[in-house]
């Protein structure tokens, strides 16, 4: 298995991950779980949601009170992790 990472616009690097979703009644992107690096983090709560050059992001809170940006890039229907900077958007 090949596995890809790609670069964003700032530099910043994302791995590549496997994403459970559901869609709600109108066609919204409800991340389930996720895993990274072989482990699993299930979603507690979704936040901010946004559309740009990379795909279409969203903020997802893990045990913890973790946050991790959630990526689908759109252009080739793959998800991808990327770790917000300190000062990133929050929940």
């Amino acid at each position: 298995m090949t596995i890809w990472s790609v670069r964003i616009a700032e530099g910043n690097q994302m791995d590549p991950i496997e994403v459970t979703v559901k869609f709600d009644t109108r066609g919204a992107i409800k991340p389930q779980r996720f895993i990274w690096r072989d482990q699993e983090y299930p979603v507690l709560s979704t936040g901010r949601t946004w559309v740009d050059e990379d795909g279409h992001h969203i903020l997802v809170m893990v045990p913890g009170h973790q946050v991790y940006e959630l990526v689908l890039a759109s252009a080739e229907l793959r998800w991808y992790l990327k770790e917000p900077q300190p000062g990133s958007p929050s929940i």
